[in-house]
């Protein structure tokens, strides 16, 4: 099972954060991946435990990151990339665990639950890809992959983040990975908190520069009362 890795290589050559209701289990349509129903064992090997389908369950810290340099020499201005077909890139990576693999299938007709972002994030002769693979039935990310393409034309994983409730962003140039929190009796929708992650890359390969964490309060939304309204005043 894959922690968080991330690794460069400039010679072969091989996305701001989501919303919180997208991150926090936006519903999406269709039925949960298969091979992923039982998320609960696709992440047993985690080191951050806990699950994304899942009604409840424990968290526990971020894994550390896993990093190979490379000897990746600047190429200026970034050109735009063409689309490409996430949902290929991800199934023919190795470095994507073969269960996530197996299991990501369309929730509806040909509709895949892949978000796939475009930036630069590695000084590379064209745009990166940043894939999020999610549950089909409430969103819940499980995978977060960036790919920079080399001079032969190729896609390369350059960081791989496997854990429950994970979404990566592209800002500013940086990568930005967000991970819900989760107590042992919360829902899926309502985590106790999240990390924010910051990565930059430089020398080759990604390098952690900012760590954010948010707890959330978890009497918001638990009352049943209508809203004031604005005081009259008295003539």
């Amino acid at each position: 099972m894959h922690g968080l890795t991330g690794s460069g290589d400039g010679t072969d050559g091989s996305a701001a954060v989501r919303s919180g209701g997208r991150r926090a289990g936006l519903a999406a349509g269709g039925t949960a991946i298969a091979g992923l129903a039982a998320f609960g064992l696709f992440c047993a090997g985690c080191s951050t435990g806990g699950t994304g389908t899942r009604d409840e369950g424990p968290a526990a810290g971020q894994p550390a990151v896993r990093v190979t340099s490379s000897h990746t020499v600047p190429s200026g201005t970034t050109k735009p990339s063409p689309k490409i077909n996430a949902v290929k890139l991800v199934k023919g990576d190795p470095k994507v665990s073969r269960q996530l693999r197996d299991g990501l299938k369309p929730c509806t007709g040909d509709e895949y639950p892949v978000d796939t972002s475009y930036g630069s994030l590695t000084d590379g002769p064209t745009a990166d890809v940043v894939v999020n693979v999610m549950t089909c039935g409430d969103s819940v990310g499980v995978g977060t992959y960036v790919y920079r393409e080399g001079r032969d034309g190729s896609y390369k994983n350059v960081f791989s983040a496997e854990i429950p409730a994970v979404y990566g962003t592209i800002d500013r140039g940086d990568l930005v990975v967000t991970t819900q929190v989760y107590g042992s009796k919360d829902a899926v929708a309502y985590p106790s908190g999240e990390d924010v992650i910051t990565y930059h890359w430089a020398a080759g390969r990604f390098t952690e520069t900012d760590r954010v964490h948010n707890d959330f309060n978890r009497a918001v939304g638990a009352g049943e009362g209508a809203v004031p309204g604005p005081e009259k005043t008295q003539n």
